[in-house]
């Protein structure tokens, strides 16, 4: 029974991460659309009633400007053009480089540095976290999640002596917290190693 409800509650999630995005994708898509639609009108009145040309146009415009817009970003003024955007609008936009970092770990982007996961110690135990940032002091910036809910969870700022990194991936450290500590036989293994 245990087992089956946790395939059931991680396929769910993985789901949602696919789901949400695609959603919201297809939705801004719809916008940019309707928005384009008045560029391409006059162009959709030349043709036939029957074919669907002002919706078609319109997608053709969205997605060439997709096209351009990512080609762009692939160059070095464009990294820096988005990395500019990104400081000064999205950082701006609560859980946006929450959400970021996470799917950054979550497809194993190693230049990113926050999330790694951890072992500190708080009172008298071990609790899994995972380390966000380093202050300019030394010490550093942990996550510890609340079980089952790896989203949700306390922020602690402690002495490096107290943080104990382990050598795992993210979704393992993940996977552990959201199976109320199924798996930590293996962060604390890594952790000896290290």
């Amino acid at each position: 029974m245990k087992h089956a409800r946790e395939v059931v509650t991680s396929t769910v999630i993985g789901g949602v991460f696919i789901v949400v995005p695609l959603y919201l994708a297809v939705l801004l898509l719809l916008k940019g659309m309707k928005s384009a639609a008045t560029l391409v009108r006059p162009v959709a009145l030349l043709l036939p009633d029957w074919l669907p040309a002002e919706q078609f146009f319109s997608l053709v415009l969205v997605l060439v400007a997709c096209f351009f817009v990512g080609a762009a970003v692939r160059t070095k003024a464009g990294q820096i053009a988005r990395e500019k955007i990104e400081r000064t609008f999205f950082e701006r936009l609560p859980g946006y480089a929450l959400l970021r970092s996470l799917t950054q770990r979550l497809a194993d982007d190693n230049d990113e540095t926050a999330w790694k996961p951890a072992l500190v110690e708080l009172e008298d135990a071990l609790v899994p976290a995972f380390i966000i940032e380093e202050l300019d002091d030394g010490r550093l910036t942990v996550f510890v999640p609340s079980v089952p809910t790896p989203l949700a969870g306390a922020v602690y700022i402690l002495a490096r002596e107290r943080v104990h990194p382990i050598d795992v991936p993210f979704t393992q450290a993940i996977r552990s917290v959201s199976r109320w500590g199924s798996g930590s036989k293996e962060l604390v293994a890594a952790m000896r190693q290290g």
